[in-house]
């Protein structure tokens, strides 16, 4: 049978116990039970007369600061304060008690205590957190208050769970801040020390005897040179060994600590064994004029008798400062190491004979030596012998038939497919030099054959197609079969591989010998002008600076002459005649030593071009073949940002924001691509008509045929286009080559 409860008692459910609340009782008041307390406040939560409350938390003054809660306006800010305890010790006899220091800190954003003690080294003792931090209660009879601000300050003792702990210090911040809360800081206390610790002091400096102290500090050498190694390579003519070989060394010196290792270089199949050190790091001595030193007479200390055995035969030693008769043994150190020096590493005699550039480096900054010339120590390797290979057999290729003599295993020739990937057909970059070319023959029926020759950069190869002319009896189309052609006048069974016709023995007017048929070169496309004249290093035919310098020996001394008659040329004094007149006087004045290629790119400089119109068909199959290229396809999801963007719903929007609009859909055009389109789909003020732009770039819907403007292989109806010459301006060309005329 449960008991009821007396008024102000609850049954704690996990002890079984009860307790009274102190915070609050039960009375009776006109025989009526109500809640009576020291701290229950009058009506509208008003003390009453004479009430004091006790604050749950810190309390700070009002009107400085800011307004905000403690919780943010004392965040991360601790009150730290030096403290210590004394703890006692009943199971030794050395020790009665224990000084301990430790640090308290007081949280200000939430009134939370923690107390760590630092780590002493080898103590013995668990230290760390002695107190986690929360919030802790005042020793009884006031256990249901917790420690505050206002409980803290120096030179007073606070106890935390019945341990005294007395607050000696604290630091500036806590001192200002208690200062700010109106409190009065008393004096700083003394630390008192530990006295075992105290006395384990004293121990352990009376077993270390007080010695004449002489300070080598090494620690800047190694912070200076820390990594940096000088380098030697050694030889050392061992006169042991039975064939009196030298042995190949590399000599290491660090100079962090002045410690020198060498390592040997095992030849192969030398019948050596292989170590991993000729000389391990160390320090590496000087030998003496006697020989190595005996053990014992090199030391670091010199120890006096000062008495002798004039006291009961018992001397009395004392520490030598000056450190009288001592023996210093010398070492190796940088200023010892040059090429051509002899070392001695434990009684064998090492030349140093090499060294590498940042040895040189150094010895030239620190000691000012230029001289590194090299030792030679061994006679220089015999040169190879030259590989020969068996003439060609006429089977297969050469080099299917060379591949055979390089190994035993048969390989397929190796292709540059470097130089295929960089040159093979990309959009409009189509890597091929189109040549209009005809026969050198007396027969009247083959002077008039025009035939293309096309010369493919990705591999060298060569294709020849003839023009089909109407009326000739001849059959056009293909003439020779793509594939790289011999030079003439070559011996066809030879061990050195043939030489092949090159894109630079390729140029408008050159005469070429193709398998018995000579052509002559008399024009080309405009893509074959473009890429030798952009590639002018690879074509000295296209390198408008060597043209001019050539045509500038040729026609100095007769600057004046020439004035006259480029000026006669000229009778309208336009500043600009044709390309026929200008063929004719240029080939005049050089007396045919320029080819019509070099006329050619030198009037192509000084000529006067027209500004084309850019075909709108041709744009829009580049940029389809690009997006097609890329699975472009989001088409409708284009039209529908256009048309969003549309507010007017007019069709047209402003170029920039066309602009913008493709670029956010990363359409792969180039920039000028791009520009060039939305140009020609715009109007006057610059309004484009995206639904038109974009049925144009739909490669899905609207195809068209790429590059139907340029003209195939098999389209063989007419010689290769090449951009026209209408007018030169000879002004430009005479100030290049005379200077202005005054």
């Amino acid at each position: 049978m449960a008991l009821p409860l007396l008024p102000g008692v609850s049954r704690d459910p996990n002890m079984g116990k009860e307790k009274f609340h102190k915070s609050q009782h039960w009375g009776f008041c006109n025989n009526v039970a109500m809640l009576v307390a020291e701290d229950k406040p009058g009506i509208g939560g008003e003390p009453l007369p004479g009430q004091k409350l006790k604050p749950e938390y810190s309390v700070f003054p009002k009107g400085m600061g800011s307004d905000a809660p403690a919780w943010i306006a004392f965040d991360k800010q601790v009150l730290s304060f030096d403290a210590y305890f004394e703890e006692e010790v009943p199971d030794k006899n050395q020790e009665l008690y224990r000084i301990r220091h430790c640090k308290i800190y007081f949280y200000l954003e939430d009134d939370t205590i923690q107390v760590i003690e630092p780590q002493v080294k080898n103590s013995g003792i668990t230290q760390g957190t002695i107190v986690r931090r929360h919030r802790i209660p005042l020793p009884p009879p006031h256990e249901d208050q917790f420690y505050t601000i206002d409980h803290f300050n120096i030179n007073i003792e606070v106890i935390l769970y019945a341990r005294r702990y007395k607050i000696i210090d604290c630091d500036q911040f806590t001192k200002n801040f208690l200062r700010k809360m109106g409190v009065r800081l008393n004096p700083p206390a003394d630390r008192p020390d530990d006295p075992y610790t105290k006395k384990r002091q004293k121990i352990l400096e009376s077993m270390k005897p007080l010695r004449p102290y002489e300070r080598i500090d090494t620690l800047k050498q190694f912070l200076e040179h820390d990594g940096q190694v000088l380098r030697f390579f050694c030889v050392w003519d061992d006169p042991e060994s039975m064939f009196h070989d030298p042995r190949e060394l590399v000599l290491h010196y660090y100079l962090s600590d002045d410690t020198i290792d060498i390592k040997e270089i095992i030849p192969v199949n030398s019948g050596r064994d292989a170590v991993p050190l000729f000389l391990r790091r160390e320090k590496l001595p000087k030998y003496a004029p006697t020989g190595l030193y005996q053990p014992g007479t090199i030391t670091s200390r010199t120890v006096l008798n000062v008495f002798g055995k004039l006291v009961g035969n018992r001397g009395r030693y004392i520490l030598d400062n000056r450190k009288t008769g001592a023996v210093h043994q010398e070492f190796y150190r940088d200023s010892d190491l040059k090429i051509g020096a002899v070392i001695n590493v434990w009684g064998r005699k090492i030349i140093l004979c090499d060294c590498d550039e940042f040895t040189k480096e150094y010895y030239r900054t620190k000691y000012g030596i230029e001289d590194f010339t090299p030792v030679a120590y061994k006679a220089p390797p015999p040169p190879k012998p030259e590989k020969t290979f068996p003439p060609y057999t006429g089977f297969g290729s050469e080099e299917d038939s060379l591949c055979s003599c390089m190994s035993l295993l048969l390989k397929p020739p190796q292709k540059d497919f470097k130089k295929f990937m960089e040159k093979d057909r990309n959009g409009m970059e189509s890597n091929i030099l189109r040549f209009l070319a005809k026969l050198v023959t007396d027969s009247p029926i083959d002077k008039d054959r025009k035939f293309i020759i096309s010369y493919f950069l990705s591999d060298d190869t060569i294709s020849i197609f003839e023009q089909v002319q109407q009326n000739t009896g001849i059959l056009g189309g293909k003439f020779l079969e793509r594939g790289r052609i011999k030079k003439p006048g070559q011996e066809l069974f030879k061990s050195e591989p043939s030489k092949y016709f090159k894109a630079q023995d390729l140029f408008v007017g050159a005469r070429v010998c193709f398998h018995g048929h000579n052509f002559l070169l008399v024009d080309a496309d405009e893509y074959t002008f473009n890429y030798m004249e952009k590639h002018a290093n690879e074509f000295s035919m296209a390198d408008i600076g060597i043209i001019l310098k050539k045509l500038k020996d040729t026609a100095e001394p007769r600057s004046r002459e020439i004035r006259q008659v480029f000026a006669a040329a000229d009778p309208e004094r336009s500043k600009v005649i044709e390309y026929e007149p200008f063929r004719n006087l240029i080939a005049s004045i050089t007396d045919g030593a320029f080819s019509e290629h070099e006329i050619i790119t030198l009037g192509r400089y000084y000529s006067v071009r027209e500004e084309y119109e850019m075909d709108l068909h041709f744009l829009l199959a580049v940029a389809q073949e690009q997006l097609k290229k890329n699975s472009f396809e989001n088409f409708e999801q284009l039209s529908a940002v256009f048309l969003y963007n549309d507010h007017e719903k007019c069709g047209a929007l402003p170029h920039e924001m066309c602009r913008t609009i493709c670029k956010s859909f990363k359409l792969p055009l180039a920039d000028d691509d791009l520009q060039a389109l939305l140009t020609m789909f715009g109007d006057d003020h610059k309004q484009v008509e995206y639904k038109k732009f974009v049925d144009g770039l739909n490669w899905r819907e609207n195809q068209i045929p790429a590059f139907q403007t340029i003209k195939s292989e098999d389209d063989l109806s007419g010689q290769p286009p090449s951009l026209p010459v209408k007018g030169i301006k000879y002004l430009p060309l005479l100030d290049d080559l005379f200077g202005k005329e005054e």
